[in-house]
């Protein structure tokens, strides 16, 4: 079981929200794997030379007192767990997303559990946090939207089987879609759930061939659609072949194939099925150095209203150091 290799879990919450679901599959997970979990709240710098109240408290002390008291907050959230698992927890002060890489990147954590906060634009599903956390964490990320069930019935993986990259970026690629279909099955196999795969696919030259400077007659035109239908068909069924003979007759997973542009067609196809979570990669070239998260993969977050595990290829470093951490950085 590929969620098996999870074994040392952060879990990030908010003590002045809904973190129950949240906390909820984290400690699931790490129940079932006997893995590590450690809950970290991030709260607000507070600035130098800050009066409250007028008292005279230091900014020093009052960052104390308020530690202290999410702390404590912290203590009481995961107190009904406490008794199943152990549980850490921990609280950190500064920017949210780079404190948390900086401690997957201190204690090596190999998967980040956090609640979805809703973006500033009304339609998108995650904020600014959400999103930095996609492109740049190390580990996988599984944002977990609050109203959530506590058990999935819809897994939906989107994976793009086209083989149209440069060598170099193949076999990367390659790694990455039977990393997502491994995770996305063994999770539909520990929820009792659907798996559904898809991907969409475009004909590339298939406007050129019905422009009218080369007008090519409809039915070549009908048998290259076709013909690169087929070719995408039997590559999604290579790599499907390629997963666990018992996983696959368990779970027997649902295959889509759609002709149109991922970026619509995935959201929209997540939103028919009613899929609690979407398992995908966040990179949309691997071979480009410092570029962490591609338009497509961005498009396709920002539509979509569900839990998302988001998945890094082999190889993907994170643009955040641990040497960064003295640089204030805006």
């Amino acid at each position: 079981n590929v969620m098996n290799r999870f074994k040392n879990i952060l879990c990030i919450v908010n003590t002045d929200a809904h973190n129950s679901v949240v906390v909820e599959h984290a400690v699931k997970l790490a129940e079932k794997n006997h893995a590590t979990l450690t809950i970290v709240e991030v709260i607000d710098e507070i600035p130098p030379n800050t009066t409250l109240f007028e008292r005279t408290l230091s900014s020093v002390d009052l960052q104390e007192k308020i530690i202290e008291a999410h702390q404590n907050r912290l203590q009481e959230l995961v107190s009904p767990w406490n008794q199943k698992i152990q549980i850490k927890s921990k609280v950190l002060t500064g920017i949210l997303f780079l404190e948390v890489i900086y401690e997957v990147l201190r204690n090596q954590h190999d998967l980040v559990f956090k609640t979805t906060e809703s973006g500033v634009l009304l339609n998108r599903i995650f904020g600014s946090d959400d999103m930095h956390l996609l492109r740049k964490c190390p580990c996988p990320v599984w944002l977990v939207k609050p109203e959530s069930p506590k058990t999935y019935q819809t897994i939906l993986a989107a994976v793009d089987v086209d083989d149209d990259y440069p060598p170099e970026e193949q076999n990367t690629r390659h790694l990455l879609i039977q990393q997502i279909l491994k995770m996305a099955s063994s999770l539909a196999m520990s929820e009792h759930a659907e798996l559904h795969v898809i991907h969409a696919w475009l004909a590339k030259y298939e406007g050129a061939m019905r422009d009218a400077f080369i007008a090519t007659p409809e039915d070549e035109v009908a048998s290259y659609v076709e013909s690169v239908k087929q070719r995408h068909t039997l590559t999604l069924d290579k790599k499907l072949d390629k997963l666990d003979k018992d996983i696959l007759g368990c779970i027997k997973p649902k295959k889509h194939l759609i002709k149109g542009e991922p970026r619509r067609e995935i959201p929209a196809f997540a939103k028919k099925i009613k899929a609690d979570i979407v398992v995908m990669g966040t990179v949309d070239r691997t071979g480009i150095s410092g570029f962490f998260m591609g338009n497509t993969a961005e498009t396709i977050l920002n539509q979509l209203d569900c839990s998302v595990l988001a998945i890094k290829p082999p190889g993907f470093v994170t643009p955040v150091t641990l040497d960064d951490q003295d640089i204030d950085i805006v």
